[in-house]
């Protein structure tokens, strides 16, 4: 591994604990306390995934994530708000810190938080099953990053809802046992999603074509942010509802990792190929 892979995955790491303890403080707190304790994992997670592209492959897919799903992320959900299209009508509290254009500023910081490791995971995913050698690979990959970002909601909007940080004008028709959440709303998300998934590619370059040992924290972060919201779902924010509806939405891309991990940890094969070369001086 070489000094810059070592560097991001240290970093990488080393973020994951803190958002790890912050998350855990979640349940156990309320109020002001815990509005601000979301903003801080926020920021956290922001962190995490920006860093680990920055310093694994390099200022142009740093740039690249924070164009599609920073600068994207505001983008979308500021025409949300505006107009209703494509999540449905809805306004934001002021819990969650200042805002621009009606959208608090950490929102679009929750679009990149997860969608880098939603990225690794299918990229990594698709170049281990056999049709990553044919013609689908890339479709099958925008559709499995699409699907590892989208069905995170299912676990985010109930749990936001409920606390009151947003509220839907029409909430109808909502998936049963989802109250106060159009389905609409879901559906837009998938559609920013395969948007976002789309044209990270051609703005980060061939730098984000395979996986390799430094992603691991990010696998980690999206395995611990599936297995810790269904338990939290489930005991600890009475929300059994999302804990089912989060548990079997990730599930569609989170079993799958979790068996690969398993898979290479008995054979120890190494991760993937090399990546191609990507500047990572900064």
């Amino acid at each position: 591994m070489t000094p810059s892979a070592r560097r991001a995955r240290v970093y990488a790491w080393a973020m994951l604990v803190l958002l790890v303890l912050a998350q855990i403080g979640y349940p156990l707190t309320d109020g002001t306390t815990r509005a601000r304790l979301t903003v801080a994992t926020v920021v956290l997670g922001y962190l995490l995934s920006v860093g680990h592209a920055l310093l694994s492959r390099g200022p142009r897919t740093a740039a690249a994530l924070i164009a599609t799903a920073t600068g994207g992320g505001f983008a979308i959900e500021a025409l949300g708000v505006a107009t209703g299209f494509p999540f449905g009508s809805y306004d934001y509290s002021g819990q969650l810190g200042p805002k621009l254009a009606g959208v608090p500023l950490i929102i679009p910081l929750a679009w990149t938080w997860m969608a880098w490791p939603a990225w690794l995971v299918a990229t990594r995913l698709t170049t281990r099953i056999t049709v990553a050698a044919g013609r689908w690979r890339w479709p099958t990959r925008i559709a499995l990053a699409t699907l590892g970002l989208a069905t995170w909601d299912l676990f985010l909007d109930p749990q936001m809802v409920a606390e009151g940080h947003w509220v839907w004008r029409d909430p109808t028709p909502a998936l049963p046992g989802l109250p106060g959440i159009p389905i609409s709303n879901y559906l837009g998300w998938l559609l920013f999603a395969v948007l976002m998934m789309s044209a990270l590619r051609p703005l980060a370059g061939p730098a984000v074509d395979t996986t390799d040992a430094t992603d691991t924290p990010l696998y980690a972060l999206y395995l611990w942010t599936y297995g810790s919201s269904v338990l939290a779902h489930a005991v600890f924010l009475d929300l059994p509802a999302s804990a089912l509806w989060g548990a079997a939405g990730m599930a569609v891309v989170a079993v799958p990792l979790a068996v690969s991990l398993l898979r290479q940890r008995r054979t120890g094969r190494a991760d993937t190929a090399p990546r191609p070369h990507a500047d990572v001086s900064a």
